[in-house]
């Protein structure tokens, strides 16, 4: 039996050596695995293609988001302080122009004004972020300034003042970053302007914000027309609330408390939402804000890419809203002027630093403590804004502003 199997064939020789299938079956094999072969290397053809449209596709829909930017080239800036740190600090204009589709809110109404000043400084990586609102009646020296963006420029005007809107108004957005430097000593890295109409597009694309009024507010001057308790509204309601002057107290100060409880419940919004995640929503909103945008020519397309992946991980509560404090000016009651205790402020943000809390939590910025403000200095480490400085966060209960509506006008 031993003999004939090992002769046999059937085990074929060395014991345990296993017998070679038949030729035309291994034929067969290596043409199944060939034909395999080639569905696999088609298939690894057909996705790399479709990954490369639709990359292009992508990037040439985010090129021209890109390319409908207005931009401007700022020139004239000076002697600049210097920058001491990687974090940004981002000059934010809103502007009243009624030029285009912004006809509708006013036409008769020439020229255009810096509705809004935000310096927005993002700590590097985006771990928190500090909204500095300067109140558009604040008065500052008249610097010269080149003719840019459409406008005649200005000449300096020694130991003379202007409205800090109406710096942005004669020497355009490269005049307003130079006139913010000079004062603050802090480094602006960019300027990003928007017009009404990005503004309303931008709070339709996000899908409305909440907003909580004490009483009912009917204004004809913003167009505010809206009954008491918690609203959710559009970009056109959302706008006349931004807008509003003549309520409360009638100030451009209470105004920005409004506006900053504006802002965190948009902040909110967009982390209840998970907009930041979603690449279709994101860009619609880009889109939609480019077209009422401009920017420096300085702001490239890659360091735009990097503020925004640096936001995507951002939660409200790391965004703190600071209304610059302030004082009346003597000169005119409608104006007012930053006193020397704002220079710890400024020198908290230009470094990166931390400030203690203040004494007061009072939300105006008139009542500010400012004699304590003025005995602190910035702590070197850790390298963040403080949380609270009376102002508020980007979590604050949204209906919890009673005080920013505070005064004799209830807009009724």
């Amino acid at each position: 039996m031993t003999d004939s199997l090992g002769k046999g064939g059937g085990s074929g020789g060395a014991r345990g050596q296993q017998a070679r299938p038949p030729s035309f079956y291994r034929r067969k094999q290596r043409g199944t695995a060939s034909a395999r072969n080639r569905v696999l290397g088609w298939l690894a053809v057909g996705l790399a293609f479709c990954l490369v449209a639709i990359s292009l596709t992508a990037y040439l829909k985010f090129r021209a988001v890109w390319d409908s930017i207005d931009r401007v080239q700022v020139t004239g800036l000076g002697t600049r302080p210097p920058k001491f740190n990687t974090a940004l600090n981002i000059l934010v204009i809103g502007s009243d122009t009624r030029s285009g589709k912004n006809r509708r809110f006013g036409a008769k109404i020439t020229g255009q004004r810096s509705d809004t000043v935000i310096v927005l400084h993002i700590e590097p990586g985006g771990r928190n972020v500090v909204v500095l609102s300067i109140p558009r009646d604040s008065v500052v020296p008249i610097l010269s300034c080149p003719a840019e963006a459409g406008t005649g420029g200005q000449a300096a005007q020694p130991g003379q003042v202007e409205q800090i809107n109406a710096t942005y108004a004669n020497g355009g957005p490269g005049c307003l970053w130079k006139t913010i430097e000079q004062t603050t000593h802090i480094h602006v890295d960019h300027f990003i302007e928007l017009n009404f109409t990005g503004f309303e597009q931008v709070i339709n694309d996000i899908g409305g914000v909440n907003i909580c009024l004490p009483f009912a507010i009917h204004d004809p001057q913003s167009r505010l027309h809206l009954g008491p308790g918690r609203h959710h509204v559009g970009g056109a309601e959302a706008l006349a609330f931004w807008r509003a002057r003549y309520i409360g107290e009638g100030s451009d100060l209470q105004r920005i408390q409004r506006d900053q409880f504006l802002m965190a419940s948009l902040l909110q919004g967009i982390e209840r939402t998970s907009l930041l995640s979603s690449p279709t929503k994101l860009l619609s909103v880009i889109t939609d804000a480019a077209r009422s945008m401009t920017t420096d020519t300085g702001l490239s397309l890659s360091t735009l890419t990097r503020i925004i992946e640096s936001l995507r991980n951002l939660r409200a509560r790391s965004v703190q809203f600071v209304e610059l404090p302030t004082v009346g000016y003597p000169a005119n009651p409608a104006w007012v002027e930053w006193p020397p205790g704002d220079a710890p402020l400024f020198s908290a943000i230009a470094h990166d630093r931390s400030l203690p809390k203040t004494a007061s939590k009072t939300r105006s910025a008139s009542r500010v403590a400012l004699t304590a403000l003025a005995h602190t200095k910035p702590s070197p480490s850790p390298p963040s804004f403080v949380r609270q400085y009376g102002g508020i966060t980007g979590s604050t209960n949204v209906c919890h502003d009673k005080q920013a509506f505070a005064g004799p006008r209830h807009g009724n």
